[in-house]
């Protein structure tokens, strides 16, 4: 069975960047994440952060799954969890890994390579 926590209705989480160094270091392995706070209205945080210790104890995953604006399902690896109370109700903060996705590079393969390149010292490489 995997070990997950749903949303199951609202809008999809907000994901902010943290700079906590605490929470950095959980992405210390040989791959490049993200690890990024979400905040979420619950009315039991004190449970979910005991299934996520139960995971973690199991030496398991467990997993955030939502639906994106687009209806697609998510899932993304939780690395801490930590319940709240607040005025208007229970909080759970939830730190995830996501993936960097690699950047586009851009490159112009239409150079002219015949035309002469000035090396700034009065020198032309043909």
């Amino acid at each position: 069975m995997e070990d997950k926590i749903t949303i199951i209705e609202g809008p999809p989480p907000v994901f902010e960047e943290i700079n906590d160094g605490w929470a950095l270091s959980l992405s210390d392995s040989p791959y490049v994440y993200n690890i990024v706070l979400t905040r979420l209205r619950t009315f039991n945080g004190p449970g979910l952060v005991e299934r996520c210790r139960r995971a973690w104890d199991k030496g398991n995953a467990i997993n955030l799954e939502y639906r994106e604006m687009d209806g697609f399902e998510n899932q993304v690896p939780i690395v801490a969890a930590r319940a709240l109370e607040a005025d208007d109700g229970q909080m759970l903060l939830l730190w995830v890994r996501q993936e960097i996705e690699e950047a586009e590079l851009e490159t112009d393969f239409d150079d002219d390579f015949g035309d002469d390149i000035d090396d700034g010292f009065g020198f032309t490489d043909l």
